[in-house]
C-alpha cells in the first residue's frame, strides 16, 4: 500500500481519539477548586490549550492525557493525601506545558487567567 493510505488512516485515528476523549470541564473545575490555585493555574492553561482550535492534534492528545491524570483520584500520590496529593498532578501538568510551550499563546494564557481569577477571586 502507498504512503497516502497510511496518512489517511492516521488522520482518521487522530479524529477518533479527540472525539472519544472529550473534556468535561465541569469535572476539572470541581477538582481544581479542591486542589487550589497553585494546581489550577497550569491545569487551566492545559485545558485552554487543549480546547484551542489551532492546537495540533498530537499536542491535544497529550494535553488531555495530563488532564486525565489530574482527574484520576488514585495515581502516584492519591489526591486525598495531605500535602503531596496533588504534587504529582502539578508535575505532570507543568511538564506537558513545558514540552508544548511553543503552542501557548497570549490568548490561551489570558483565557486561563480569567477562569483562574473567577474560581479564586483575589481578596483585598
Amino acid at each position: 500500500m502507498n504512503d497516502s493510505y497510511y496518512k489517511d488512516k492516521e488522520k482518521i485515528y487522530d479524529a477518533e481519539v479527540l472525539e472519544s476523549s472529550s473534556l468535561d470541564e465541569n469535572i476539572i473545575i470541581k477538582i481544581l477548586i479542591r486542589a487550589g490555585r497553585t494546581i489550577a493555574k497550569p491545569a487551566l492553561e492545559v485545558l485552554e490549550m487543549a480546547l484551542d482550535p489551532f492546537t495540533p492534534t498530537q499536542v491535544r492528545v497529550s494535553l488531555m492525557a495530563a488532564l486525565a491524570y489530574l482527574i484520576m483520584p488514585f495515581d502516584l500520590f492519591p489526591d486525598f493525601m495531605p500535602l503531596v496529593g496533588y504534587s504529582d498532578d502539578f508535575v505532570a501538568l507543568t511538564a506537558v506545558l513545558s514540552i508544548w510551550s511553543r503552542y501557548m499563546t497570549p490568548a490561551i494564557r489570558a483565557r486561563a487567567e480569567r477562569k483562574l481569577n473567577k474560581l479564586f477571586p483575589f481578596v483585598k
